[in-house]
């Protein structure tokens, strides 16, 4: 989908953008050296080249071949060399190619002049994850969320004399005249929409902290599934949660937040919340415009943090995630509101699995499941519920025996821990959460608090 701008300031989708079935050629370029060298954190470029190829796979782009390319001295022009830049010219001609995907960022000039040489569309990893995002957004917040960050990243993308295409480039492009008049008033009407956006979803902001505050008076606790895309966490949500959220082998199969009501083994209910997974170099106009999704994240009482123990390459990517909810303010070095969720383990031989279960038997942190088959869910929820009950607090209530609702709501808010019936009161000592007791307390005001031995 290709959204343009209008004269009254709305989006529209073109016809020519990106099409489904497009035959497409992946390139990552390997960095030797410079701060874009790509051979730190464990990560190795063919990995990188297959992750690239799933994410133009989750638009139905049709990849006809990719291939990693050594790139010793980037080119301001191209970023690639001279010779590269012909090999892969014959390449686009001989495979019949009509968009060539750079697994990397690129510069205006360097995207416009590449297309000048191959004569078709050339997009970066940037202009790939929003187009995906385009296609994944259902809700009129995601939508919105999705067009901030393409009109951020394509504003930047306004350079003149890019109309000598035929087609537009991919992406959330925009129209694009001759002549400095043409990018002016193209970016005007940017301005204005970004500014529009911007409004509109600091509306959503305040709405969500309102719905926040209505489960605080609830209240349930909230625990948010995080992890890298395809981990497998819109599979957990659905065994927990039995919805019918998607969840396939795609990249970013999962975009706009989901939230459902889970009953742990206590009986206590929880709000289990489904996030849009994360990937390595995430487009930092996607981290910014979806802050106030991410917001969710930051309000959880847990996170459940779901990792593909499969993968080849599952340390680099839980490190990836571990960036981004830095970037958040959440530190992965706090383990009392965060599991590490080991998915997938179905996949695995029977020697890696008895090595993660010896791993999980030493840390509580570590979780091995397996969310298509169920195993491991149950000790899962457990451990979720042993974590939140330790969160609570110890109450004493003296209640009248006639109070009988006030000790119902206590049995099924709490854990009683100790009650005593007198000749004129009963008396209960129960373990609640802090926002439990302020509830309690509102609710049932006869109820007298106490400290100390029951009389």
């Amino acid at each position: 989908m290709t959204a343009t701008i209008d004269q009254t300031g709305g989006a529209h989708t073109d016809v020519d953008g990106i099409r489904h079935g497009d035959r497409a050629l992946v390139i990552h370029p390997a960095f030797k050296t410079g701060p874009r060298a790509q051979y730190s954190g464990g990560r190795s470029p063919e990995t990188r080249l297959e992750e690239a190829c799933g994410l133009a796979r989750a638009i139905d782009l049709n990849v006809v071949a990719g291939e990693v390319v050594r790139v010793n001295d980037p080119k301001p022009g191209t970023l690639l060399g001279l010779g590269n830049v012909a090999r892969i010219a014959e390449l686009i001609q001989t495979e019949e190619v009509e968009v060539v995907i750079f697994d990397a960022s690129l510069t205006p000039v360097q995207q416009r002049n590449l297309e000048t040489e191959w004569k078709v569309k050339v997009i970066d990893r940037t202009g790939l994850i929003l187009e995906i995002f385009g296609e994944r957004a259902r809700t009129r917040e995601g939508q919105m969320q999705v067009e901030l960050a393409a009109l951020s990243y394509q504003r930047s993308r306004l350079v003149r004399s890019w109309t000598h295409l035929e087609r537009q480039r991919g992406g959330f492009g925009f129209i694009g005249g001759p002549g400095e008049s043409q990018i002016e008033m193209d970016r005007r009407l940017i301005d204005e929409r970004i500014v529009r956006i911007k409004k509109d979803l600091e509306d959503v902001k305040r709405t969500r902290a309102l719905h926040r505050q209505a489960r605080k008076r609830v209240p349930y606790p909230v625990v948010a599934l995080v992890g890298y895309t395809n981990a497998g966490k819109s599979t957990l949500f659905n065994r927990l949660t039995r919805a019918t959220v998607m969840a396939a082998d795609l990249l970013f199969a999962t975009l706009d937040p989901t939230m459902r009501r889970v009953t742990l083994p206590s009986g206590r209910e929880i709000i289990l919340s489904d996030t849009v997974g994360f990937i390595s170099d995430l487009p930092t106009e996607l981290v910014a415009a979806f802050r106030a999704t991410l917001e969710e994240v930051l309000e959880a009482d847990i996170i459940l943090h779901v990792r593909d123990v499969a993968h080849p390459e599952t340390d680099g990517q839980k490190a990836d995630v571990e960036a981004v909810l830095a970037g958040l303010g959440i530190s992965h070095e706090v383990t009392d509101t965060m599991f590490e969720v080991l998915n997938k383990t179905d996949l695995l031989d029977d020697a890696r699995r008895d090595a993660l279960a010896a791993q999980a038997s030493r840390d509580a942190r570590l979780k091995p499941i397996s969310a298509i088959t169920g195993a491991g869910l149950n000790d899962l929820l457990a451990a979720v519920d042993q974590r939140l009950s330790a969160q609570r607090q110890i109450a004493q209530y003296r209640l009248r025996h006639e109070d009988g609702a006030a000790m119902a709501w206590l049995h099924a808010h709490g854990e009683v821990v100790a009650r005593a019936d007198t000749e004129q009161y009963t008396e209960m000592t129960v373990r609640l959460a802090p926002e439990d007791i302020q509830r309690f307390e509102r609710q049932f005001q006869s109820a007298t608090k106490y400290e100390g031995e029951p009389q």
